[in-house]
């Protein structure tokens, strides 16, 4: 079978990551990044077209693929004389592979629909090295005939392809997902730091730990860099703010009060203040010991 003509927005780690993926697997690409230029000249080099505009991009593909950092620099990218909603035919399949707020998500959704136009959310789990072999875990959410379309592309991207529901469920998943994940990291960089004030050894700390049901791959990713000096989660302390505080407007929105999400939006909105927020999250265990110096 043909394979869609793909358009790419967003080429940052795991955004170039993933074009570079479609390329191995013989997909025809139009890209379009805003800033850095390596990804988008690597694709390029590779046989991908840049587009000028998000509306020369919707207009050239059958599929348009967006993987930005916020639902603000979604909207940037779908609506406007330039935007995607702009250019796309009717029939277009758009997929928001970023982290965005539900709300921003669903509106989106309708306003395509009135244009013809099919919408689904499908964050990722995993890491852009991930993203570069097809292993990525997507959480894909959208009508079941658009996810029936989009499986196919879905399979070549991710090893664990979910359908968890209508438009935003993904979004929705994603975001309790990662303040989950970003609340044990903080917890656990804060552990080792604790360990370090009161002289104990963190590798007898982890091995302790590790033991029992506390053991998780968050845990392990933090230890990677507090014990073995490696990053092995490629994901800015800004870019968890950004997602744990989301998570917060998601209970905002819904009327309840989110209990633990304050603490580690509090702390990342801290380091990235104190101008940590190019780090990567593992690191924050070296801003929980600076600290804690006395």
């Amino acid at each position: 079978m043909t394979k869609p003509s793909i358009g790419f927005i967003g080429l940052g780690l795991m955004g170039g990551a993933m074009v570079h993926r479609l390329l191995d697997q013989g997909y025809s690409l139009t890209v379009l990044g805003k800033t850095n230029r390596k990804y988008i000249d690597e694709t390029v080099a590779r046989g991908a077209t840049e587009a000028a505009s998000a509306k020369e991009l919707a207009a050239k593909s059958e599929i348009i693929m967006l993987c930005m950092g916020t639902s603000d620099s979604v909207e940037s990218r779908i609506y406007g004389e330039d935007g995607v909603l702009a250019g796309a035919a009717e029939g277009a399949l758009v997929i928001d592979f970023g982290t965005s707020l539900p709300g921003s998500t669903k509106k989106i959704g309708e306003d395509a629909a009135a244009k013809g136009i099919h919408y689904m959310d499908a964050p990722l789990g995993r890491t852009p090295s991930h993203g570069r072999e097809g292993m990525l875990n997507i959480m894909a959410a959208g009508d079941q005939s658009d996810y029936a379309r989009a499986k196919p592309v879905l399979d070549d991207l991710g090893e664990n392809v979910f359908h968890v529901g209508p438009l935003g469920a993904g979004h929705t998943l994603k975001l309790i997902n990662n303040f989950f994940a970003m609340t044990t990291a903080m917890a656990m960089s804060e552990a080792f730091a604790m360990a370090d004030l009161a002289g104990l050894e963190r590798e007898n700390l982890y091995d302790v730990m590790s033991a029992g049901p506390l053991r998780s791959g968050m845990m392990d990713f933090i230890k990677a860099h507090a014990i073995d000096g490696e990053i092995q989660l490629a994901f800015s302390v800004t870019n968890a703010r950004k997602d744990v505080g989301y998570y917060a407007k998601m209970a905002d929105d819904f009327d309840v009060p989110s209990q633990m999400s304050g603490a580690a939006k509090n702390t990342l909105g801290l380091a990235k203040a104190q101008g940590f927020g190019e780090h990567m999250v593992p690191e924050m265990v070296d801003w929980f010991a600076e600290l804690f110096k006395k």
